[in-house]
């Protein structure tokens, strides 16, 4: 039995600055990946009032309009002109482009080739770094819950924003929940909501808290919500200046947003604007695919894994892949999970790049509201016949 206790987390809209940041890197990989599959792909972008700078470095064949591109994702995510954002908008953002071709220093490791130094002629990884994979039977899409129920307010809000169920509504969002768990480890009710968006500067802050928490309430599990359960909507009663206007936005600085909103540990390595030879992304993936087949399989209620590489090399590091089922294994030992999962996947990065068609231009879908919540992506889609062999 465990003991009761509250466990909250956030999600952000697809206007806040880091994700117009995330967004505009993830479509230059994107661009890069539908012209040239073997792009190498390590796109960074800061945002800042009328400014956007792309920074990184790309070796690629595909010929890219980076204007078109930037000025095209501010415009889908809403800040389409002066009316949207008087300082932040598709027409008037000023850009600058710093990127340059990929270090052949880092090239050489990861090509598979042989090379004076390199251990083997495989594809090694793009980097050193560990990664994690987390899932969960709490939810239907094997996520914690408190991230879940976050992720589904900032999707509601974006799809009535999108749809013009409002006229006041404004890209930059955020949605915060926390949830007690019971005895038995399961969740047992929504202690409080809080939900925080940009708006039109006429329209009334009650409006917006009767819409918000309205809004909230639908796509909340109804048999979680109770009547002491507390909403807290734009708590500082004002929020008219929001997205790049409001702050600065980065690549990469939501990354407990991206994944399992601090339920699941992570390793450090952000995701948006790379491609799959960089193992802070495939590597996740492939964890978080894995840990999804595990739980699925009846294994474990829970389950936890992590991998870790060194810059070149083609096998992880770690000899033991590191399984944590918080004492949930329900059918077998997780020394034999463990067995069993390096017998039916393999973590090398060609491998991982080949398991889940990493080399397509699939990554925008995985921008916003999560990176393990939509299941028509390749590491959310089970396996029948490795759930089968973990199954024996």
């Amino acid at each position: 039995m465990k003991s009761p206790h509250i466990f909250s987390s956030e999600s952000v809209g697809e206007g806040h600055p880091d994700k117009v940041a995330d967004l505009i890197s993830d479509t230059v990989l994107d661009a890069c990946l539908e012209q040239d599959a073997a792009s190498r792909v390590a796109c960074e972008t800061l945002v800042k009032d009328e400014h956007v700078v792309l920074a990184g470095e790309i070796t690629t064949t595909a010929q890219l309009d980076f204007e078109q591109l930037v000025r095209g994702t501010i415009r889908e995510i809403g800040y389409r002109s002066e009316k949207d954002d008087p300082v932040f908008n598709a027409e008037s953002v000023k850009i600058l482009n710093f990127l340059t071709a990929q270090s052949p220093d880092i090239a050489r490791g990861v090509d598979p080739c042989e090379a004076e130094g390199k251990d083997g002629a495989e594809q090694g990884a793009g980097d050193q770094g560990i990664m994690f994979g987390f899932a969960t039977n709490e939810t239907p899409e094997m996520m914690p819950a408190p991230v879940m129920f976050a992720h589904r307010i900032m999707q509601e809000l974006a799809r009535a924003r999108h749809a013009g169920e409002v006229d006041w509504l404004r890209p930059d969002s955020k949605s915060q929940v926390a949830v007690e768990y019971g005895a038995d480890g399961r969740p047992a009710r929504i202690i409080n909501v809080v939900l925080s968006t940009q708006h039109a500067p006429e329209v009334s802050l009650h409006e917006i808290r009767r819409y918000c928490r309205e809004l909230a309430q639908r796509v909340l599990p109804s048999e979680l919500l109770r009547t002491d359960t507390e909403f807290f909507i734009n708590p500082t009663g004002r929020f008219v200046v929001g997205g790049p206007h409001g702050d600065s936005g980065l690549t990469g600085r939501k990354i407990i947003v991206d994944t399992y909103g601090g339920m699941g540990r992570h390793g450090g390595g952000a995701f948006s604007g790379k491609d799959c030879s960089k193992v802070d992304r495939s590597g996740a993936y492939m964890c978080r695919w894995v840990a999804k087949h595990i739980v699925a399989a009846g294994l474990a209620d829970r389950c936890e894994l992590q991998v870790a590489y060194a810059i070149g090399k083609a096998d992880p590091l770690s000899v033991m892949i590191d399984i944590d089922t918080f004492g949930t294994a329900t059918t077998m030992s997780e020394q034999e999970i463990i067995r069993r999962v390096r017998e039916i996947f393999s973590f090398k990065p060609a491998d991982m790049e080949s398991a889940l068609g990493l080399r397509r231009p699939i990554f925008r879908r995985s921008t916003n509201y999560g990176h393990f919540t939509k299941p028509d992506l390749p590491w959310e889609r089970l396996d029948p016949v490795r759930l089968e062999a973990l199954r024996g």
